[in-house]
């Protein structure tokens, strides 16, 4: 199983319902709207990376309201 957690740039008044609509997608095991550089941060999770690579461009980067994506994988050290 592999874990991340996105950071999600929106358009000018989009973060609450994006953050809304990535938290239905499956794979996304939380969605937050923050504030600061990033609009929203999810937390998903996928089997491998190249599914979370496919969770991330075929799903989550579809939303409207999505202008930039950032993943940053977790790590067991």
């Amino acid at each position: 199983m592999v874990q991340a957690f996105i950071l999600i740039q929106t358009e000018v008044g989009k973060a609450a319902s994006v953050a809304q609509a990535v938290s239905e997608i499956p794979g996304v095991v939380s969605s937050f709207p923050v504030t600061g550089p990033y609009d929203a941060i999810i937390q998903a999770q996928a089997d491998d990376v190249d599914s979370l690579g496919k969770l991330v461009v075929a799903e989550i980067q579809n939303v409207k309201g999505i202008t930039r994506t950032l993943t940053c994988p977790v790590v067991k050290l």
